[in-house]
């Protein structure tokens, strides 16, 4: 899959509120009312990931979750990203 111009990442985030571009990544933080609100939550975008074979790094601090997502293979942003990422707040 190939990179996404920066242009083009830029416009899809527009529309998906919350997730912010950090040089080749996207990221988001989310935060829950427990930790297993948290946990759940991981394991619902666990799912998602697996769906599309595609996998975020994940950072869980109690009842906060981060999720950071790269095409690492591709060396930066691709479609798969801005797509899990849709999936995700869906």
């Amino acid at each position: 899959m190939s990179l996404l111009p920066d242009t083009e990442v830029d416009a899809r985030l527009r529309s998906l509120p919350g997730w912010t571009r950090d040089g080749k990544r996207i990221r988001r933080a989310y935060k829950f009312g427990s930790f297993t609100e948290a946990m759940a939550f991981v394991n619902r975008v666990a799912g998602l990931a697996e769906a599309q074979d595609h996998h975020p790094d994940i950072l869980i601090e109690y009842s906060a979750v981060t999720l950071t997502l790269s095409s690492h293979d591709a060396g930066g942003l691709t479609a798969r990203d801005l797509k899990l990422a849709a999936a995700i707040d869906a």
